[in-house]
């Protein structure tokens, strides 16, 4: 039997195979290989990574351990601060309360030293017009005489006389002050703190005065004034009152102390006093500081020129009768340049007389 040749092409078909299989499986270890290396280094790099946050994480860490034992140190230094002012208020509140009740043993004691003062003087200003009363007073020389149914002013004095005597007192809160700032000042004040004024203390002095100098045989009224004018007494209004009544004198000088200076200033109402009287005063005296600021009603203005009051005064001039004498005790203010010319016209013309008396007259 014959022998059948080999098949090298069969051969080699299985070497190519092999060759190709081992090929790829070479080709497997390779893209393996590379596969797990990368993954190793990406490994690494996210170890890097967590190993960068991690001690970002630590730094983080201790700066909120420090920031919170900063904290607690700020609160524990404040809450000794917020002791340190709880000692210290209270320590300020005890001292205004001692500081309070130094000053009311300081006001009492000058409420009770001027009660004292102002009993002293009434007792001395009832002697004088007791005194005054009882006897006639002296007339004195005159140097200068103007005619006229009232006596007159004397250069040597302030003289009081006639039959029907009226006293106008300006109670305007002007009468507080000389200056403006004080005036404001004072009017926003108790009204006790506002009658120890000492402008206002020197008008009240300057219609006692006059008070004390009425002749006993004289009748005599006094009125004050502002944005009204009402009698100091308001029972006794519209009637005369009888100066040789110790009773009548003191209690219409009482009465007028207790008046509480307020508002603005109408002269119509003090020279529509002077003519509703009946009968009319034959001798007046105005104590005044300065020119009216509103004329029957207070307008809508709260500010006043000069010469706006130069012609409110000059309204109130034309109801005002020529032949009573008019006497003008001129008090200062400030901001009033036109005030003593107009006055003293005034008193020229009614045959009175102006005076501007020093600070401790009368």
């Amino acid at each position: 039997m014959k022998r059948r040749s080999a098949q090298t092409l069969s051969l080699s078909f299985i070497d190519a195979v092999l060759c190709g299989f081992g090929a790829v499986i070479l080709l497997f270890l390779v893209l393996s290989h590379n596969s797990l290396q990368g993954r190793r280094d990406a490994t690494e790099n996210l170890q890097r990574e967590v190993d960068a946050l991690q001690r970002e994480v630590l730094d983080a860490r201790e700066q909120a351990a420090a920031l919170q034992a900063s904290v607690e140190e700020n609160t524990a230094a404040r809450a000794r601060l917020a002791a340190q002012a709880d000692k210290l208020t209270e320590n300020i509140a005890g001292r205004r309360y001692a500081l309070a009740e130094l000053e009311t043993d300081r006001i009492a004691r000058e409420q009770h030293l001027n009660r004292l003062k102002a009993d002293l003087k009434s007792r001395e200003e009832e002697t004088r017009r007791l005194e005054g009363g009882a006897r006639q007073r002296e007339e004195g020389n005159r140097l200068r005489a103007f005619p006229g149914v009232g006596d007159r002013q004397y250069l040597t004095g302030l003289k009081v006389g006639g039959q029907r005597i009226l006293i106008l007192l300006d109670a305007s809160a002007s009468m507080l002050a000389e200056h403006i700032v004080d005036i404001v000042r004072l009017r926003n004040l108790p009204a006790a703190e506002q009658r120890k004024a000492a402008k206002w203390r020197r008008a009240l002095a300057t219609m006692d005065w006059i008070a004390t100098q009425l002749p006993a045989s004289a009748r005599f009224q006094i009125y004050t004034f502002g944005e009204q004018a009402g009698a100091a007494l308001p029972q006794t209004a519209g009637r005369w009152l009888d100066a040789g009544d110790p009773t009548a004198l003191n209690g219409a000088v009482d009465a007028a102390r207790k008046v509480l200076p307020q508002g603005g200033t109408s002269l119509y109402h003090a020279f529509k006093v002077i003519v509703d009287m009946n009968p009319r005063p034959d001798n007046v005296f105005l104590v005044t500081d300065g020119l009216p600021t509103i004329d029957r009603e207070r307008g809508v203005r709260y500010r006043i020129s000069g010469e706006e009051r130069l012609r409110i005064f000059g309204k109130a001039l034309d109801m005002l009768p020529r032949d009573i004498p008019v006497n003008v005790i001129l008090l200062p203010i400030e901001g009033d340049p036109y005030a003593a010319a107009a006055y003293w016209r005034l008193a020229q013309t009614t045959r009175g007389s102006l005076l501007s008396p020093a600070e401790d007259w009368p």
